[in-house]
């Protein structure tokens, strides 16, 4: 670590100009919460590797900025040269640079992994002392990693009509509708969810989601996608164009976002057909000439991009993507909104995706329940009950058959660890493997949502715990357990957590279990 924060430091020293601090987020590109491995720069400068946080370098400090959900585990992680602050106690991290570094300070930052909202936030708060947000033409932490994982190649996919329940062609639009009415020319898309979600595409560019690293420009009579082309097969490639869509490499954003701010993006396209019917015959280029704003979503675009465009011509504003994405039924609409969303399909697989998960949930549970002494002892139900509680003591695999009566815990003991008896401990990885494993089983299951966490005793007070082989902790009857764990399915996403308790929890464990709950 100590390694890292001098090349960092040597790298700062020697830009132009200088730098007084570095900043470096969690996100990526398209400033997503979760990133490919490729994108854990945060994580490799600091070593701490929950979703959220940010690292400033400084010329003599290391500090890293993560919420409540992390302050346990970056105590546990950040090594003595950092200090962790913690949001909502300390100091932001723009208010700590205004307070803290010189007046005219430098403060880099890679232009591509900051959003709009955040970029101009810092500049407000740096302006008090001259301070200046300077954007760095690389990103030096890639300079110093030297073992960077590569960018991901995998496929994209289609995703079925059958379960996208609308075609792209219907959502390209009612998206250039919204485009008329905001009199916007174009729009800017950069969050991975909106554009899979608005092209009807997959992927596993990034772990637990079904997304692929790209971008997508909507204008009025065209449509890009911008990826990496070795990820579209020719067939994906043609069903693509089929709705007019042009693909473009990946890197190619960055220009096009330059021509679309001179208004050249639509000359400068190969196809015709981007229409998709919005605009009666002749009308298209009456409502151009009317219509002069970029679309940009402040939240979710990276600085790089914005700052390509002409800021007296944009549309800052919630991307549109966003509603039209998340409302499923034209029921739940605002009257006001003047959309005409009807996703019945979206709202039949999420219902269906849930139930096919909570089967499976509740198979895991029932097999937990039944590995209490599994093969065992000849205790009588009431014996093992009175002994261990409900369950027993957590044990998978064959056991020979044991004759003899156990009338204490401590024989109890003993005799689970004899070494003729062929049993493995049940550990919180282990645990968790088999939850996946009767997911694993149903209909349409694609993956995981996020790593399972499966944490016993005190483990489970660590928000977003996860258990490593190494060091992961038994199942324990006598302890709380807390699993927190969700699905892919091709119709549906899930998320479910459960706390038990296969024992007798105490008067504490059910006083913090109560209190927990009532929120």
């Amino acid at each position: 670590m100590a390694e890292i924060l001098s090349a960092l430091r040597s790298l700062m020293a020697s830009h132009s100009p200088p730098l007084h601090a570095l900043i470096v987020p969690s996100e990526d590109y398209h400033q997503s919460e979760y990133v490919s491995d490729r994108d854990k720069r945060r994580e490799f400068v600091s070593g701490f590797t929950g979703s959220a946080g940010l690292a400033l370098i400084t010329k003599d400090e290391a500090r890293l900025w993560t919420d409540g959900r992390y302050f346990l585990q970056a105590m546990q992680q950040l090594s003595d040269q950092w200090q962790l602050m913690r949001i909502g106690e300390d100091p932001s991290v723009d208010s700590w640079i205004s307070d803290n570094l010189p007046r005219e300070a430098a403060i880099g930052v890679d232009p591509w992994c900051v959003s709009v909202d955040t970029a101009q936030r810092w500049e407000r708060a740096f302006a008090k002392k001259q301070q200046k947000l300077i954007q760095t033409s690389s990103n030096l932490v890639d300079e110093v990693w030297k073992n960077q994982p590569p960018a991901e190649t995998n496929p994209v996919i289609v995703h079925p009509l059958e379960f996208a329940g609308r075609s792209v062609a219907e959502k390209l639009k009612d998206l250039r509708e919204k485009l008329a009415i905001e009199r916007a020319r174009g729009i800017i898309i950069t969050a991975l969810d909106e554009v899979a979600w608005l092209y009807n595409i997959r992927g596993s560019d990034v772990s637990y989601c079904p997304v692929v690293h790209a971008f997508a420009i909507v204008t009025l009579n065209s449509a890009f996608l911008y990826v990496d082309k070795r990820k579209v097969s020719s067939k994906v490639s043609s069903s693509i164009q089929e709705n007019g869509i042009e693909v473009r490499e990946y890197g190619a954003v960055s220009s096009d976002v330059a021509l679309l701010a001179s208004n050249q993006l639509d000359k400068d396209t190969g196809l015709s057909s981007g229409r998709n019917d919005v605009c009666e015959t002749g009308s298209c280029e009456a409502e151009e000439n009317n219509n002069d704003l970029i679309w940009v979503d402040p939240a979710s675009c990276c600085y790089a991009l914005f700052s390509k465009l002409d800021a007296k011509k944009m549309l800052l504003q919630q991307s549109p993507l966003a509603l039209a994405k998340a409302l499923k039924v034209i029921d739940a609409l605002p009257i006001w909104l003047n959309l005409t969303i009807e996703n019945p399909v979206e709202l039949d697989g999420l219902r269906n995706a849930h139930i096919r998960d909570g089967a499976a949930v509740v198979q895991y549970l029932v097999w937990l329940d039944k590995q209490a002494c599994k093969d065992a002892i000849s205790l009588s139900n009431a014996q093992m009950q009175e002994i261990y509680g409900a369950s027993g003591y957590f044990l998978e695999g064959k056991g020979a058959s044991k004759k003899r009566l156990c009338t204490d815990s401590w024989c109890f003991f003993m005799l689970l660890n004899e070494p003729s008896r062929e049993t493995m401990k049940l550990t919180e990885v282990t645990a968790s493997d088999k939850l996946e494993g009767f997911r694993a089983t149903k209909e349409h299951f694609r993956g995981l949502s996020f790593p399972t966490i499966s944490s016993v005793g005190p483990n489970a007070a660590v928000i977003h715990y996860s258990p490593q082989p190494e060091t992961c902790a038994e199942l324990d009857p006598d302890s709380i357990y807390l699993f927190d764990s969700g699905a892919q399915y091709l119709d549906g996403t899930t998320d479910i957590t459960r706390t038990v308790h296969f024992g007798k929890p105490s008067e504490h464990e059910k006083a913090c279990y109560t209190s927990v709950s009532g929120f």
